[in-house]
């Protein structure tokens, strides 16, 4: 038997109508699903609640409804627990879902019985350090970014590479990004595109002030340490575009490979690249 957590977004999913059909089928499959308390209330299913720590604690695999932005949030919560993560897609065409609701219960049905793969990608953390003193420290399975703020003017970044001096940017912020995220904010800045199953780091400046500045790429083993040179601006660190740190001053942000990483089920069979064919031809 298996214990399946089932993450939903409520905005994606307003009427919860997947998600009920989605608690249905795995039950009438003599398996066991949970749901967040909230969820699990608006359903009134509060037999099935759990903490959302506890699902990600005792659940075999996690079913997540919703898109590339619900995944990005459940891979950074349920990092330390190492299960895998089925993505069903409720809105746009992206590359971490698996598949569409038309195949979530052929896809269930695989997952069951295991007939599945799995891909690990690759996460990143960011440290930030005040005065040399660890602050806060991040995890992201697309991308760190430091920018800034809508009304500030450019900003002045000090990168550096396994400590040898890169250069200082003069621009609207930088991306630091994993494999994963090169077709997200990074690909915007005009960062490469790289095959998730490649193990690297991205660097990529934001409308950088001079015409040499480009992307580089760095070993996975690298440690990337960018030094804020502002005062007074409006400068945010921010995580997969969803969580975001206040920067002073001399903060300094280390980045490097994380110790976690994100396990993605497949079970339609499509590759990154049948992914990346059919997001071209938008």
């Amino acid at each position: 038997m298996k214990n399946i957590g089932i993450i939903s977004n409520i905005e994606k999913d307003s009427k919860l109508k997947t998600t009920l059909s989605t608690v249905k089928y795995i039950e009438d499959k003599g398996c066991f699903p949970f749901l967040n308390e909230f969820i699990a209330y608006k359903i009134d299913r509060k037999e099935l609640s759990l903490k959302i720590g506890e699902i990600y604690k005792i659940c075999d695999l996690i079913v997540v409804l919703g898109g590339d932005g619900t995944l990005l949030s459940v891979a950074r919560q349920c990092a330390p627990y190492g299960k895998p993560i089925l993505g069903v897609n409720l809105g746009h065409l992206g590359f971490l879902t698996d598949v569409e609701v038309s195949g979530l219960y052929s896809a269930i049905d695989k997952c069951i019985s295991g007939d599945y793969s799995t891909e690990e990608r690759m996460m990143i953390e960011a440290v930030i350090l005040k005065n040399g003193v660890e602050m806060e420290n991040y995890t992201a399975l697309n991308d760190i970014g430091i920018t800034k703020g809508s009304f500030s003017r450019m900003i002045h970044l000090k990168t550096y590479v396994n400590d040898e001096y890169i250069d200082t940017y003069s621009a609207d912020g930088i991306i630091i990004s994993s494999p994963t995220g090169s077709t997200a904010y990074s690909l915007s800045a005009g960062g490469p595109i790289c095959a998730p199953d490649v193990k690297l780091l991205i660097i990529t400046p934001i409308c950088p002030h001079t015409l040499y500045s480009r992307s580089i790429i760095v070993s996975q083993d690298s440690t990337v340490k960018i030094t804020i040179l502002d005062e007074n601006q409006d400068i945010i660190l921010t995580v997969d575009g969803q969580q975001g740190y206040k920067l002073n001053l001399d903060d300094e942000v280390i980045i490097r490979r994380s110790s976690y990483h994100t396990t993605l089920i497949k079970t339609a069979g499509k590759s990154f690249f049948d992914v990346l064919g059919a997001k071209l031809k938008e």
